[in-house]
Formats: C-alpha cells, sequence, structure tokens
C-alpha cells in the first residue's frame, strides 16, 4: 500500500496547490505522512455525517473539494463541530485532504465535471489561466451543445444530470429562447458575469445566483441563467478526482479502493413552490 504522502504527491500534481486562490486553503488538513492508505473516499463537503462515513467505509483518506478550515483557527476542541471532525478524523486514522480552487482551475477540474454531466463540449476556459501556454486550465468553461435547446429543455437536461436537491432548477429567461453555447461554473459563479458576457455565450448555469447579479446580468444583456445548487454542480468532480485517483493506482500497482460519497451535504432540506399566480407586473396589490 501507498503511504499518505506518496498519494497526496500524485494529488497535488492533479491539482496543483500553486494554482489555488491566495485566500484559500488546500492540501493536507489531518494526517501522518508516513501512514499506509488503503481505501479513499471522494466528498464535497467536510461535515461530520461525511467524517463519520468515512469511519465506516473503513476508508484512510478523505479527500473534500470544501476546506474544514477556509479561514484559520485558534482551536480544534471538540466543543465545536469542525473540531469534532477533526477529532474523530484523527482517532480513527483517517487523513483528510482538500482540493479546492486548485481543482477548479485543473485540467480537467470541477467544470469539466459539470459540463460532462450536462453532455456539453468544453471549448476553452471561461478565465483562463496566464500561467498556461496550453490555455486549457483556468475558472470555469465554455461549452457548445451538439444541438440546440430551448431554454427550457436545458433546465430540464440539468435537473435530470445532476444529483437531485430541494431546490432543483432555477431559471431567468424565456423558457423557448434558443440555447447554443454555455458557460458554466460548478459553485458560486456570480463574480464571473463580466466573463460570461465577454464569451457570448446563450446562458449560463453555475450556483448561488444573487438577486442583484442576476438581475443586472438580465438587464445587460440577452443571457439566460441556470442555477443550481452549489453541491450539486460541484459533486461530479468527485466522480472525475476518483477515476483520475484510480488511473494513478492502477498506473503505479497500489491497488487503492476508491469510492464517491453519495450523501447529500446540500444544506437545503425542502422545498415548497409556489402555487398562486404571480403578482402583477405593474406592482403588487394595494
Amino acid at each position: 500500500m501507498p503511504r499518505l504522502s506518496e498519494v497526496t504527491a500524485a494529488l497535488d500534481a492533479l491539482w496543483p496547490p500553486a494554482l489555488a486562490e491566495g485566500w484559500d486553503a488546500v492540501g493536507t488538513v489531518a494526517g501522518d505522512p508516513d501512514a499506509e492508505i488503503g481505501r479513499v473516499l471522494f466528498a464535497v463537503d467536510p461535515v461530520q455525517g461525511i467524517v463519520d462515513e468515512a469511519v465506516k467505509l473503513g476508508a484512510d483518506l478523505l479527500v473534500t473539494h470544501h476546506p474544514l478550515y477556509l479561514r484559520g483557527t485558534t482551536t480544534v476542541a471538540a466543543t465545536h463541530f469542525k473540531g469534532r471532525a477533526v477529532h474523530t478524523l484523527i482517532k480513527n486514522d483517517i487523513a483528510l485532504h482538500v482540493a479546492h480552487t486548485n481543482a477548479d482551475k485543473a485540467d480537467p477540474g470541477v467544470s469539466d465535471a459539470l459540463a460532462g454531466a450536462l453532455d456539453v463540449r468544453v471549448v476553452r476556459p471561461l478565465v483562463p489561466d496566464p500561467t498556461d501556454p496550453s490555455g486549457r486550465r483556468g475558472l470555469g468553461r465554455v461549452c457548445e451543445l451538439d444541438h440546440p435547446l430551448t431554454l427550457r429543455e436545458l433546465a430540464a437536461r440539468a435537473a435530470e444530470r445532476l444529483p437531485a436537491t430541494a431546490q432543483g432548477i432555477r431559471v431567468a429567461g424565456d423558457p423557448d429562447a434558443t440555447i447554443r453555447t454555455l458557460a458554466v461554473s460548478g459553485g458560486s459563479g456570480d463574480s464571473l458575469f463580466d466573463d460570461v458576457r465577454a464569451a457570448g455565450v446563450d446562458a449560463f448555469l453555475t450556483a448561488d445566483l444573487r438577486h442583484h447579479p442576476a438581475s443586472e446580468a438580465r438587464e445587460t444583456a440577452p443571457l439566460a441563467l441556470i442555477d443550481a445548487a452549489h453541491w450539486a454542480t460541484e459533486w461530479p468532480w468527485c466522480e472525475l478526482a476518483a477515476a483520475q485517483l484510480d488511473e494513478i493506482s492502477d498506473r503505479e500497482g497500489w491497488d487503492l479502493r476508491v469510492h464517491v460519497s453519495r450523501t447529500v451535504t446540500d444544506p437545503w432540506t425542502a422545498h415548497a413552490a409556489s402555487h398562486h399566480e404571480p403578482l402583477s407586473t405593474f406592482g403588487a396589490p394595494n
């Protein structure tokens, strides 16, 4: 079996820590570099339910997309949920490794996995990494559809292909508009509207769209918006990442057992649809 240091070196080669944003916290959070690794679990969030799943599975390494400590800490006391997660990991000899914005920018990365789940063809990065001479790394992806779909049909495809969540899929734009080109960005994407407009695409699929940025984007350009749950847009990366590690394991003769958590860690648990008629476009009733 490989040692933790060998596995994390392979993961860092897939998602170089140098690609991470300056504010990010990536890499190994807990674990003995000399510990032997036989079973690995991939997940989006390092929450207690996922940590408990890793314990039940008998995993030696948990790899998550989201950091456990993004802004640092002065304590890992078990009086806090993050401290409890650390205590559970260490007591059960489970290492924790994080690949966040470095996995977003990698080739292939989080948005490639999202595009693959939607069955659209990646053309180029939405925000290219200027340090990449191949022009393949960067945030988000600009994609083309094999054949045009209406916005309604594309939203239905997203609802079918992405993991189910309480939020489902929200849409802004004419449902009958024709979509030929699409920008995608796993996770929160409304900071990328300038890049999306510059790309000249018909639609943008991402998560966590806020009222004002979405409203301004719609007023500025005829851009259709598809808003999915944050967790759902990033979960496909777990399957991609697991497949990448499986390939490395086979090549190196490690015989790792690699798993993907299917536990839904999206924080929203229910959705109540509106059944009444929308208010008049001329304002609320007196």
